[in-house]
Order: structure tokens, then C-alpha cells, then sequence
């Protein structure tokens, strides 16, 4: 007998939790972005070279970004341009410091 229903595709090492990283996709059990990956990546680096980067990740955690990144490509896309684009940013993830006197002062 043949199904018809889509093929639901899971990725265990990611997940979504409110309150860490603005609600977007992250390595499970850590604050890691996917999007910290997949840029990365972009940028040439190897998995191998993700890893030694960042020591605490295990392989299939990065296999798994990078398979949630290809599945859901568009979502992506536009997270890490709204990330790259400084305005964006700020608005999306504002800073969770604030100085006491409610001014915005730079480092001396």
C-alpha cells in the first residue's frame, strides 16, 4: 500500500526555545544558532573546521544544521540577511544590557 502523505523529514539536534536566540532555530541543549553555522560554512569553512572552531559541537549536530539549513533554505535566507543587516538586528534582538541610567553609552 503507497502513501500519499508528505514525508515528514525530523532533525534531532535542532530545536527552537523560547527566549533563546529570539525564538530561532539552535543546536539542542546549547544557545548555538543554526545560522552561525550555515554562515560558516558560506564562508568556506569545512565541518571539520566548524568543529575545531567550536569544540563543544559533536558532528552530527553540524550535519544536522546544515540538513535543516537545505530544508528549510528560504527561512534561512532571510534570518541571516536580517542578521547582516545591522538595523535589523537591533530591532530583532535588541541588547538584554541596559545601562542603569537609561542612556546609551559607548565604551570609553
Amino acid at each position: 500500500m503507497t502513501s500519499n502523505a508528505p514525508l515528514q523529514i525530523v532533525h534531532p539536534h535542532v530545536e527552537f526555545v523560547a527566549g533563546v536566540q529570539g525564538g530561532r532555530p539552535v543546536i539542542a541543549g546549547t544557545r548555538f544558532p543554526v545560522s552561525s553555522i550555515v554562515q560558516n560554512h558560506r564562508r568556506g569553512c569545512t565541518v571539520e573546521e566548524i568543529l575545531r572552531e567550536f569544540p563543544h559541537l559533536k558532528p552530527a549536530q553540524v550535519y544536522d544544521a546544515l540538513s535543516y539549513y537545505y530544508d528549510h533554505r528560504e527561512q534561512l535566507d532571510q534570518e541571516i540577511a536580517e542578521l547582516n543587516d545591522a538595523t535589523s538586528a537591533a530591532h530583532l534582538y535588541p541588547p538584554t544590557l541596559k545601562p542603569s541610567d537609561g542612556t546609551n553609552q559607548g565604551l570609553s
